[in-house]
């Protein structure tokens, strides 16, 4: 099994945990957290008081969730946590879970709010709201309403339905907004919630990019010592931030290893062979093994198999990689028993790690492993949202080029072919995912959307009219999202002109290609990657 990942860094001391009660903003509150120089982390509303209160919280938020705090097996939390001295926030259920545990009062009245909704301040200068107008718009997603704040209670805040949608205890550093004040739509959303960090809970913000690099840089030379370890290096934005990172704190101990699997975009082999051995100086392993990975793919189809597949390949050749290098050592080398991964911290979440949360995909880094890897993981990056981890490549002198890259899967085309993989078929997806590329970039949208995959449906053919005869040929999808952090996603509404310039070079230049339809869905209910 693989090894536990070293400690939080030190920065834990400050952390804020996020109680996650099912809400789909938790993995925002904690984004908003950081985005307020905090350190946050998501925990489960599972988890008992006494080991959340064990981490020494400098603060705790209380998200939002479906649930009604009347509902039979509705999500609870012990009184013992507002009794521990320990700053809390509850935000939408968490404020009502906090009503109702104190002493407040709850109820269904009717006074039901979906959506952007007036609030108006009634204590303009209370800890929540200093400098907030006392009418401004927030987020409401409720169905019950508190009546009665808790005793000791200052009730700060109303809408026209709801008579307590804020309420303050300083004495006790307990708060509570019945909105969403993570989300844009609250226009003073994130001045509360930092009025909560700084003023209620008192704490300083100075998590930077600069802390991060110091202290895992530290955790780094203490899990590894004088051992040595290999990184798989994809060209991707992580691989590549969590390999210089590696390389700042054991150097030349670290050896990169590219897998050319086949899989890659046109042209990445070559970017990765150049332009990051040239920015880092790492040292740089390739390994020829498309074969082998098209060959375990044959046949199959289903997406989680293929995401395991090639997870489990990965690491087979890893392991020959180890050997190899251990064999040019010699006698004298130190252990090959490392291996470093850019893992983040969407793709733990969204694989069901450490959170409670469901497994919506099994990330190659997350789930995708087999049980019997030998090496013990060194995961930099894992509590890194994907715009953090581009702070600190930057903060690491990565260039432009690689720092601002668009995200790309780890298992590569291998999930963006809709049916079985095959060499014929990445070679068509490679030349139809080149010309998106291009046309996006020609018209300067780089910077203005997350990504852009572009994805083969293999196994459906559509009818279609080229040199005046009748074709049978796959359709290709683009799927151009705007984003954060990749937690939530909307489409991007890239310009006719554009589109139609892609389509229009896509079946004129991509053989049995004859049709190239847009994905206009939203992250939820889509994901991002089609597989």
């Amino acid at each position: 099994m693989p090894a536990a990942p070293p400690a939080a860094p030190d920065t834990t001391a400050d952390v804020v945990l996020v109680v996650d009660f099912g809400a789909q903003y938790a993995q925002l509150i904690a984004r908003r957290v950081r985005e307020a120089r905090v350190y946050s982390e998501i925990v489960p509303s599972t988890m008992p008081v006494a080991e959340m209160l064990a981490r020494n919280p400098r603060a705790i938020i209380l998200s939002g969730g479906p649930s009604s705090v009347y509902a039979q097996g509705a999500p609870s939390l012990d009184r013992s946590l507002f009794e521990a001295g320990v700053p809390v926030f509850g935000m939408c259920y968490g404020f009502q879970l906090m009503a109702t545990t104190l002493g407040g009062t709850v109820d269904d009245n009717g006074a039901r709010e979906y959506g952007r909704t007036p609030l108006t301040v009634s204590k303009a200068g209370s800890t929540l709201f200093e400098g907030t107008p006392a009418e401004q718009p927030v987020w409401m997603s409720h169905g019950d309403a508190c009546s009665a704040a808790p005793e000791g209670f200052t009730v700060t805040a109303s809408t026209d339905v709801v008579p307590v949608a804020a309420f303050e205890n300083d004495e006790k550093r307990l708060y509570g907004v019945q909105y969403h004040p993570e989300v844009l739509h609250s226009t003073y959303g994130q001045q509360v919630l930092e009025h909560f960090l700084y003023r209620g809970a008192g704490i300083e913000p100075n998590w930077t990019t600069t802390n991060v690099v110091e202290e895992q840089v530290a955790l780094i030379r203490e899990q590894v010592g004088s051992k040595r370890a290999i990184c798989g290096l994809s060209g991707g934005v992580d691989s590549a931030v969590a390999a210089a990172l590696v390389q700042k704190a054991i150097g030349s101990q670290l050896t990169c290893v590219y897998v050319d699997h086949g899989l890659m975009r046109k042209g990445e082999t070559e970017q990765v062979e150049k332009d990051f051995v040239a920015a880092t100086g790492v040292k740089l392993k390739v390994v020829d093994a498309e074969k082998r990975f098209l060959d375990a793919l044959a046949g199959v189809s289903d997406p989680e198999q293929k995401r395991k597949i090639i997870g489990r390949e990965f690491i087979r050749v890893f392991e020959q990689a180890q050997a190899e290098l251990v064999a040019e050592a010699g006698a004298a080398g130190e252990d090959v028993a490392f291996l470093v991964q850019g893992t983040l911290y969407p793709d733990v979440v969204e694989s069901g790690g450490g959170t409670g949360t469901a497994n919506i995909k099994s990330h190659h880094n997350v789930g995708g492993l087999p049980d019997d890897i030998e090496f013990q993981l060194v995961e930099p990056l894992r509590q890194l949202f994907k715009d953090e981890v581009r702070m600190v490549g930057q903060e690491l002198g990565l260039p432009e080029e690689i720092v601002q890259r668009q995200p790309f899967p780890g298992p590569g085309l291998g999930i963006r072919i809709v049916g079985e993989v095959t060499k014929e078929r990445l070679d068509l997806l490679r030349e139809a995912d080149a010309i998106a590329r291009e046309e996006l970039t020609a018209a300067g949208l780089d910077r203005d959307i997350w990504q852009c995959p572009v994805v083969l449906l293999a196994d459906v053919r559509s009818v279609g009219v080229q040199g005046d005869g009748r074709t049978y040929g796959h359709p290709i999808v683009l799927r151009p999202v705007s984003s954060e952090d990749a937690m939530t996603a909307d489409w991007s509404r890239l310009p006719y002109e554009t589109l139609a310039k892609i389509s229009t070079r896509i079946t004129n230049e991509v053989a049995d290609v004859n049709r190239v339809v847009l994905d206009v869905t939203s992250k939820p209910p889509g994901t991002i990657e089609w597989e």
